[in-house]
């Protein structure tokens, strides 16, 4: 850990060999909370390509590495103008407020560059961490589903949220 503070930064394509550093040093830590990922995925190639996938991220960075990180994925523009969250953090780093500001970087994206007025996310139902960061940003339980995600073998259930961002009518909509 550098004596730096940890920031928030937008991802860059050429982050994929330093992301694939973070998510083999955390791959064991996230097996319960992760869908099954192939072997590509821990190299720098299969980081490019994820970078390349047309969801938008944001990195906690300390000095050069990357300790957490919240990707939109799903984006649907149009009348919808919705994406699903996800977030990640390094367990040396929990504890500190990285999730929620991870989240909370993602969320005014989202807005500000994104033009999107909903974001939803969704934890196992045991996660109570990732629901009180949740929480603390805004976003409020809509609804359980069962068998949502496969994750460490079995077909797990998910307390779903969602943060709807403001109540403007879509860019060249009628108000």
């Amino acid at each position: 850990m550098s004596a730096a503070p940890v920031r928030i930064r937008p991802a860059e394509h050429t982050d994929a060999p330093t992301l694939a550093d973070a998510v083999t040093r955390i791959r064991a830590y996230m097996k319960p909370w992760e869908p099954y990922r192939e072997e590509r995925y821990y190299t720098p190639e299969g980081q490019a390509e994820r970078l390349a996938d047309g969801g938008v991220r944001w990195f906690a960075v300390d000095g050069e590495r990357i300790v957490g990180c919240a990707t939109l994925a799903g984006i649907a523009l149009g009348p919808l103008r919705s994406a699903s969250l996800g977030y990640w953090v390094d367990p040396e780093y929990a504890g500190r407020g990285l999730a929620t500001a991870l989240t909370e970087a993602a969320c005014r994206g989202a807005h500000e560059e994104l033009g999107l007025h909903r974001i939803e996310a969704g934890t196992r139902l045991d996660n109570h961490a990732s629901q009180r960061v949740l929480a603390k940003s805004g976003f409020t339980p809509i609804g359980t589903a069962p068998g949502f995600l496969h994750i460490d073998g079995e077909w797990r259930d998910h307390h779903l949220f969602q943060r709807l961002l403001h109540d403007d009518p879509p860019p060249g909509f009628p108000g």
